[in-house]
């Protein structure tokens, strides 16, 4: 901790300054795709072994459509302490053509506690996000030929990208929007060249029958839209919603084999605040615990396993302070006094 703090006191004047970063700044740190897959890992491992420190998310909600929450984590193993504040508004590209999600992290200095760096989150939620939905995908159904993306906005889109990392055999993947010009727009963004083919779905009913491994990334709701019925899920199939309990019908995740999330703490939480109205199904383990093998995932091909994934602090103060460490290495940002 105290060379680290050396290297930061290089650039800063710990207790004076901090170093703003924009999201152009942020992007231009030029984390790759593995980058960010070996990072979110990083995160989850801790997670899973308990090697970290994470509070549930707490939140305020101005209207009852929307959420800001609050998101601290500490991960001593990536020297990585801070707190993420961020909000989703459903509204916002119909009403003010602005993003859904925005958002602020912070990092600190651990020894001293002081700001040291305050950063634009939008692009690293948007990274880590599918980088934990394809890590689960691949612990949990790694000989998967066929991948379903329920939504084809930024984080369909990054989940379509960052899908072919982990999934190996993957022969298809089929994309579905109730807006046609996001299914158009994810196809002609990725182009022709992606390793594996991009299907235009028909319907919800049809992706979610022709694929193995289903993810969806809509909007967050306390009343569950149910867009993919009951009937059309079946056993053996895996489901990484990252939507809560919004999108899948909330009876698949009720009779699942398996029903798996990144934090049964903020799960938990959540359905206090109403977002599971019939009830929070029984949770069998925590998607970190996964990957570091400290409890079983899938243990049969016919089970038919939930794995829900909503966002975990963690993983968004590894991946910012990576971006922190190469911004500061490369000159890029903004020294602000405090």
């Amino acid at each position: 901790m105290a060379q680290d703090r050396q290297k930061l006191l290089e650039k800063l004047r710990i207790g004076k300054e901090i170093w703003y970063l924009t999201q152009d700044e942020v992007k231009a740190a030029k984390l790759t795709e593995p980058d960010i897959l070996e990072l979110t890992q990083a995160a989850l491992l801790a997670h899973g072994r308990g090697d970290c420190e994470m509070p549930a998310k707490i939140g305020v909600h101005p209207f009852p459509e929307v959420f800001f929450h609050a998101m601290p984590a500490y991960v001593p193993g990536k020297l990585a302490l801070g707190c993420k504040w961020i909000e989703c508004y459903p509204g916002n590209p119909d009403r003010f053509n602005l993003p859904q999600t925005t958002g602020l992290l912070v990092l600190n200095d651990i020894l001293s506690g002081c700001p040291v760096a305050v950063m634009d989150c939008t692009w690293v939620t948007a990274m880590r996000t599918p980088a934990v939905t394809v890590l689960a995908a691949a612990a949990l159904h790694p000989d998967a030929e066929t991948f379903g993306m329920f939504g084809c906005g930024v984080q369909g889109t990054g989940h379509v990208r960052y899908a072919v990392h982990t999934l190996k055999k993957l022969k298809a993947i089929h994309v579905f929007d109730t807006r046609e010009a996001a299914m158009d727009q994810l196809i002609a963004q990725l182009g022709p060249g992606f390793p594996v083919p991009i299907v235009k779905g028909r319907s919800f009913e049809q992706v979610a029958k022709d694929c193995q491994v289903l993810s969806s990334a809509t909007v967050i709701v306390r009343t569950p839209m149910a867009c993919v019925r009951d009937a059309w899920v079946g056993r053996g199939q895996t489901l990484l919603p990252c939507d809560l309990n919004t999108f899948f019908d909330p009876a698949i995740p009720r009779r699942a084999d398996k029903y798996i999330v990144d934090s049964a703490e903020e799960h938990e939480l959540l359905a206090r605040a109403g977002y599971f109205p019939d009830g929070l199904p029984r949770v069998t383990c925590q998607t970190g615990e996964v990957l570091a093998g400290t409890h079983p995932g899938r243990e049969s091909r016919d089970e038919l396993i939930v794995c829900s994934n909503i966002g975990m602090s963690v993983c968004d103060v590894v991946v910012g302070r990576e971006v922190l460490n190469r911004a500061l290495e490369r000159g890029i940002g903004r020294k602000l006094p405090l």
